[in-house]
């Protein structure tokens, strides 16, 4: 069943993880995966390209299906693979209206970082509450996040990187240089 799957991924990048965090929360282990590298220009290759004319990654294709969003293939997982694995949308509809308005925010939360001064993003992004988008948040953890001044977040942060989804599918370049960057430090 996985053996007709390919992801074309990039290490470090949150929707390319978010894809791979689904794969291994489905059970879907085996898949064909290629790492590229963006900093080569991997990205921009005949071989992505065919699946991605717009040269980005993730690109996943089951079968003759191709998915280029992340949220988009990790949807459609769920729902081929429903009854496989963990169930990556909940049933009751309280939560998953939740469910549904975290994963939006974090797409707003990533347009609006590219538009506002960093302060002003988690000001009005992450208070009161913190958000479930777990590749994202690691990826705000590996540039410095002040954990002292995001306690829930923290919290929450910490609770998601010891899921075996999360440690299997780790960026092997984040393991490679464990260090973490200061780029958010001050906010």
């Amino acid at each position: 069943m996985a053996k007709d799957m390919t992801l074309l991924w990039g290490s470090g990048s949150p929707p390319c993880w978010r894809v791979m965090i689904a794969l291994e929360e489905k059970g879907l282990q085996g898949y064909n995966h290629k790492l590229l590298s963006f900093e080569k220009g991997e990205h921009k290759s005949q071989e992505v390209l065919d699946m991605n004319p717009r040269g980005q990654l993730p690109s996943f294709k089951h079968g003759s299906f191709v998915l280029n969003e992340s949220y988009g293939a990790c949807m459609y997982l769920e729902s081929q693979f429903k009854s496989q694995g963990n169930e990556l949308i909940p049933r009751c509809a309280a939560e998953q209206a939740m469910m549904y308005q975290r994963m939006f925010e974090g797409l707003t939360l990533t347009q609006k970082m590219g538009t506002w001064p960093k302060a002003e993003v988690f000001s009005r992004c992450f208070a009161p509450q913190g958000v479930t988008c777990s590749s994202c948040i690691a990826y705000l953890f590996r540039f410095g996040l002040n954990e002292e001044r995001y306690p829930k977040l923290t919290e929450y942060y910490n609770l998601l990187k010891d899921r075996p989804s999360i440690k299997t599918s780790w960026p092997p370049t984040w393991l490679d240089d464990p260090q973490a960057k200061d780029l958010l430090k001050d906010i």
